[in-house]
C-alpha cells in the first residue's frame, strides 16, 4: 500500500486530512512538528510527503530540505495558509513538487496526491528496471525549465518570465502553462485541460478555458490578438510553441 507522511501541528486538520487520505486507500504516518517529520520520514520511508509550512522546531521548508538530502525522488506537497507568490517560490526553490493553500477542497488533495505519484511513476520505463537515482534524475528532467523564444517557464521555481521580466500568474494559469510547457507543440483540447488541471469531476461548462487562455495571453504575449506563444489550433484546442 502506498504510504504518505502527513506533518501538521494543527491536530484537528491533520486528523481530517488523514481520514481523507485513508478513505482514498493510502496508508498514512503522522508527525506534529518538523523534527518529528524528519524522524518519521527516515523510519517509515513514505512514498510521498505532505507538509504544513508553519510547524515548530523545523518549518515545512526546512523539512523539505532535509528530505531532499536523504531521498531526492520522493514527491513533496506543501500545505500552507499563506498563498502569496513569495512563499510559493520558496517552497518550489527548496524542492517541493506542489503547493496547496488552506482552506482546500478534500477532492483536490486526493487529486494532487494521485498526480504526484503518477508523475513519479512515469520516471520508470519498466517496473524495477531502473535504480532510484536514475528515477530521481528523470523527475528533475520532467520539471526542467522550458524556453520558447523570450518565454521561459520554470516549474520547480514556479516562475514565468518574458524577455527576462517576471510574469505574475494565478495558480491555475501557471498550471495550464506548465502543463503545455511539458509538451511543447502538442495540442490540448478544452476537455483535456479541464480534466488534467481541475479533475475529472469538472466539466467544460464549469470551467471556461478560453477565459484562462485570454488572461494568460494578456500577460505573456506582446500582441494578445496575434499570439506568438500560446496559439489556437482551430477546431482542436491550444498549443505552446513559437
Amino acid at each position: 500500500m502506498t504510504k504518505i507522511l502527513l506533518a501538521d501541528d494543527e491536530r484537528s486538520l491533520c486528523d481530517a486530512v488523514r481520514m481523507i487520505l485513508e478513505d482514498a486507500g493510502y496508508e498514512v504516518c503522522v508527525a506534529h512538528d518538523g523534527r518529528e517529520a524528519v524522524e518519521v520520514f527516515q523510519r517509515e520511508r513514505p512514498d510521498l510527503a505532505i507538509l504544513d509550512v508553519m510547524m515548530p522546531k523545523l518549518d515545512g521548508f526546512e523539512v523539505v530540505e532535509e528530505i531532499r538530502k536523504r531521498r531526492r525522488n520522493v514527491p513533496v506537497l506543501i500545505l500552507s495558509a499563506k498563498g502569496d507568490i513569495v512563499d510559493k517560490k520558496r517552497g518550489f526553490t527548496v524542492g517541493a513538487d506542489d503547493y496547496v493553500t488552506k482552506p482546500f477542497d478534500d477532492d483536490e488533495i486526493v487529486l494532487r496526491v494521485g498526480a504526484l505519484l503518477r508523475r513519479a511513476a512515469m520516471t520508470v520505463a519498466d517496473e524495477g528496471s531502473r535504480p532510484a537515482e536514475a528515477s530521481a534524475a528523470e523527475v528533475r528532467q520532467l520539471m526542467r525549465p522550458v524556453t520558447i523564444g523570450d518565454l521561459t517557464i520554470d516549474p520547480r521555481r514556479y516562475e514565468v518570465t518574458v524577455g527576462g521580466a517576471a510574469v505574475t500568474l494565478t495558480p491555475k494559469e501557471f498550471q495550464i502553462l506548465a502543463l503545455m510547457a511539458d509538451h511543447p507543440g502538442e495540442v490540448f483540447t478544452n476537455e483535456e485541460l479541464v480534466e488534467t488541471i481541475w479533475g475529472k469531476e469538472y466539466t467544460e461548462e464549469a470551467v471556461s478555458i478560453p477565459v484562462y487562455i485570454r488572461r494568460i495571453r494578456l500577460k505573456i504575449e506582446k500582441d494578445p490578438s496575434r499570439p506568438q506563444y500560446l496559439q489556437t489550433v482551430w477546431r482542436f484546442g491550444y498549443k505552446l510553441g513559437a
